[in-house]
């Protein structure tokens, strides 16, 4: 099943003159009638996100929206996001990608700091992508699932508002760091990963129909005050494959580096492609290092190329220890973890564990590093 399926769409004079921004007054209609259900109103957001968007281009809701979803909580007109980010001050910053900016914001009626992601509005796949996350969020909720608090569909403006993490991406605690900044700890690094893999477990398991992420990398893992990880960005997420089929067929898309070998040559994805990705995004929560990274030597450019040799020498694993860590970290955590990353990124996505096991993994060494680790802090003071 396919999660953006497009078709043709003769628009009318009138849908032609009609403003994205009346999605708000037309949920308010249907929500104060007796008949209304959570499928009225996602469907009013599939029609109009896509009214403006022409033939090719309009993204239809349907298959989704038998599955149960339920609508954001809030729709927001661009003036109310205007204000909330001071007219997207660039001073209020956080973030910037491939599909727009992240401002921190704060809401005034609900007393609310939020995260405000402003997509291109020049991009043709801005606008599936934007549906995309409408709806898998609407689908989806799971602590270690960022929350979508609502959206802007006025005009040409896209924008999804989030709540708000504190402690940023994991990228920016884990990667490049500034010589002012302190590492994550280890104990700290497998909860991240647990947590994250957690997530992954549930899209893969207890969503109906699954949800195959296809983006995971260190940059989409937000943590919160506390350190949670939760995932975020599913402009990419894809419904995985239902009855008799084991895969789906799609245009190859994500982050190079991070893509599972058979996704990337053939564009045939399943829940094991993610869970290549999540291996690629282990190894640098255990090494500190970039998947890619050009000012390496050529041999240790790229991630795991640098890992597959080590993986077999057992005596040169804890050379794959993050530097950062200074040698504090339990031993025996440093091979399972390694070992599970090793699974992970086997070639053949049969061999590859199901995200489940992981997280059963993942879940003892968060569990067990704790003491182990004041063992080995106790030794070196």
């Amino acid at each position: 099943m396919r999660f953006l399926s497009c078709c043709r769409f003769k628009r009318t004079d009138k849908m032609k003159k009609s403003s994205l921004k009346t999605s708000k007054s037309s949920i308010q209609e249907i929500k104060g009638t007796k008949k209304y259900d959570d499928g009225d109103a996602l469907s009013t957001i599939s029609r109009s996100v896509s009214m403006n968007a022409g033939g090719k281009q309009r993204i239809i809701a349907e298959d989704v929206i038998k599955h149960g979803v339920r609508p954001p909580a809030e729709i927001f007109t661009f003036r109310e996001l205007a204000n909330a980010t001071e007219n997207f001050n660039p001073e209020l910053l956080v973030g910037e990608g491939g599909f727009g900016r992240v401002y921190k914001g704060y809401l005034k009626k609900t007393n609310q700091v939020v995260a405000v992601k402003q997509l291109d509005r020049n991009g043709v796949q801005g606008n599936r992508e934007f549906l995309a996350e409408v709806l898998t969020l609407s689908m989806v909720h799971h602590p270690n699932l960022v929350n979508l608090i609502g959206y802007c569909a006025d005009g040409r403006q896209r924008i999804l508002v989030y709540e708000y993490m504190h402690n940023g991406s994991l990228e920016d605690h884990l990667l490049d760091l500034p010589p002012n900044k302190k590492p994550l700890d280890w104990h700290t690094r497998m909860q991240i990963a647990r947590g994250a893999a957690q997530g992954l477990e549930y899209l893969h398991d207890t969503a109906h129909p699954p949800i195959i992420f296809r983006d995971f990398k260190a940059s989409n893992i937000l943590l919160d005050e506390n350190f949670n990880p939760k995932l975020s960005d599913f402009g990419l997420a894809k419904l995985g494959p239902t009855g008799e089929q084991d895969h789906v067929s799609t245009r190859v898309m994500g982050t190079y580096g991070y893509c599972a070998p058979e996704y990337a040559q053939t564009g045939q994805l399943t829940t094991k492609s993610d869970v290549y990705s999540f291996g690629v995004v282990l190894l640098e929560i255990i090494t500190g290092r970039r998947v890619i990274d050009n000012t390496k030597p050529p041999e240790e450019e790229n991630l795991v190329d640098w890992a597959k040799p080590l993986f077999k020498d057992r005596g040169k694993f804890t050379l794959m220890a993050d530097p950062l860590l200074k040698g504090k970290y339990p031993v025996k955590g440093l091979y399972q973890a390694l070992a599970v990353a090793a699974m992970c990124l086997q070639e053949e996505a049969s061999t590859r564990p199901l995200i489940g096991d992981v997280v059963t993994a993942l879940e003892y060494l968060a569990i067990t590093t704790d003491e182990v680790t004041s063992e080995t802090d106790t030794g070196d003071k």
